[in-house]
């Protein structure tokens, strides 16, 4: 039986890191999630020029940015910066250009993960034709469809956060925290992984074993032990909507409705038997207004089967959506790791995708990562629509300076080409076919010319075109 190194403290676990090194960083965002003893002790010792993979370096004193705040990455690949709202150390040096920046779809970067751990140089994929992100790839043809080449991403080592380990480093993980560690365990030439509790061998039901023991060189017990009332907040207000008000059209004119209602009539067009994802932002509301369909929620962490925002004081700290939201367990929820969920997705077999907009063009090109004038992240949308799956935008029509967001033509950076099928906005339901926006229901207090005023592009009136019912 082949023991791994124990160590007693994230300094002699991280001992050998040198500058320069390549390192995946484990979590999908939410404050427990990091391996963060391994990274403050990194940023103890002072290790510069890092290159870090992860999927996004979050906020605050649990993740990445320790390291940021001493300067310590050259380069940083990952799917999403920051909210252009929230100023950290890694955005405010990547808008800099001290910190160079490859952005990469989050389906994606864990396939070019679990490639470099399974020994594969590289894969093509339909995610990202036609967007920024095919900019220098070569691009082939198979049946008929084109694909991107992706090289395989290998680093020297890994950072795991892991809910249970035995001595040998078998490694359990628990509900939504699966998600990119597996994969990541495999993919360095050394992991090491951060646990809540180490336990005797033959401790560990051997079928409940994620990540076996060959993949991982040392472990360490966390001393990182988050308030959970404190964390139990933090995650309850993650991308939660606080303003149920709805916007004016215009000044003096009616009022749009509000996120709780856009939310509702985008769930109404769900169909029963459907695999559903739900992007950021108002799309997760969507999930508080399914209760006792057969509607099958999937998040792109590794969750299948989930349901609505928990009450207060009914919460699983590690029961959490890819926005890093707070959800409740179903009777029929599993839980698996990212490329399962991506995988999902590309195949076609989640149906019906709602994602936030930016833009969405008269064509059904979408806009959702990115704004001209920078901030945002690809996140798992370009993935997600790479599938062939309906997709349903939801946004509010207008931007806060008046601009519509249904226009001829993006001019926001691609997401994804002609996958909107349906858009819900504050002001109506609109159908996206190949003559362009057909306006099939406005909301209450609003007229079909209202939308028409707020529409940047030519918009056919549907002959039963009546109000909304909620």
């Amino acid at each position: 039986m082949a023991t791994k190194q124990i160590c007693d403290t994230a300094r002699e676990a991280v001992a050998d890191v040198h500058d320069g090194a390549s390192i995946l960083v484990h979590s999908f965002g939410p404050p427990q999630a990091w391996p963060t003893d391994c990274l403050h002790a990194l940023a103890e010792r002072g290790v510069q020029d890092l290159t870090v993979v992860c999927n996004t370096p979050g906020g605050g004193p649990t993740s990445v940015n320790v390291l940021a705040e001493k300067k310590q990455i050259r380069k940083l690949i990952c799917t999403y910066v920051t909210s252009p709202t929230l100023v950290t150390p890694i955005a405010e040096q990547v808008k800099a250009g001290a910190i160079e920046l490859e952005m990469v779809p989050q389906g994606t970067l864990i396939e070019r993960i679990r490639a470099g751990g399974a020994g594969i140089a590289g894969f093509f994929t339909p995610t990202g034709v036609g967007t920024d992100m095919a900019t220098g790839k070569e691009q082939r043809e198979f049946d008929g469809k084109p694909y991107l080449f992706e090289r395989a991403i290998r680093t020297d080592y890994a950072l795991i956060r892991a809910h249970r380990a035995d001595a040998v480093g078998n490694l359990v993980y628990r509900r939504g925290a699966r998600n990119f560690g597996p994969w990541m365990a495999s993919a360095a030439r050394t992991t090491i992984a951060e646990v809540n509790e180490i336990v005797d061998a033959g401790t560990l039901d051997p079928e409940a074993i994620v990540t076996p023991g060959i993949f991982v060189d040392r472990m360490l017990k966390t001393t990182t032990h988050l308030d959970v009332g404190i964390l139990r907040k933090i995650l309850l207000a993650v991308g939660r909507q606080n303003n149920m008000e709805g916007r004016a059209v215009r000044e003096g004119g009616p009022t749009g409705l509000p996120p709780d209602l856009m939310a509702m009539r985008a769930a109404a067009l769900l169909q029963d038997g459907e695999y559903v994802n739900l992007g950021l932002g108002l799309p997760t509301m969507v999930s508080n207004f399914i209760d006792g369909r057969s509607v099958t929620l999937h998040a792109e962490n590794g969750i299948l089967g989930y349901g609505p925002f928990p009450a207060e004081g009914n919460e699983d700290v590690d029961l959490y959506n890819a926005s890093g939201q707070l959800i409740t367990p179903l009777p029929e929820t599993s839980y698996f790791d990212s490329t399962v969920s991506f995988a999902m997705a590309r195949t076609g077999r989640v149906s019906t995708i709602v994602l936030g907009a930016f833009q969405v063009a008269q064509n059904g090109d979408l806009a959702n990562w990115s704004i001209p004038s920078g901030g945002g992240g690809i996140g798992g949308a370009m993935d997600l629509a790479a599938g062939g799956a309906r997709v349903i935008a939801l946004c509010y029509q207008l931007e806060r300076n008046g601009q519509s967001k249904l226009v001829e033509r993006l001019t926001y950076p691609v997401t994804a080409l002609r996958c909107v099928k349906s858009v819900v906005t504050d002001l109506a339901y609109i159908d996206v076919d190949d003559d362009g926006f057909l306006l099939r229901e406005v909301a209450p207090g609003v007229t079909a010319d209202d939308v028409k005023a707020a529409t940047g592009a030519p918009l056919r009136i549907a002959s039963d075109c009546r109000d909304m019912e909620f």
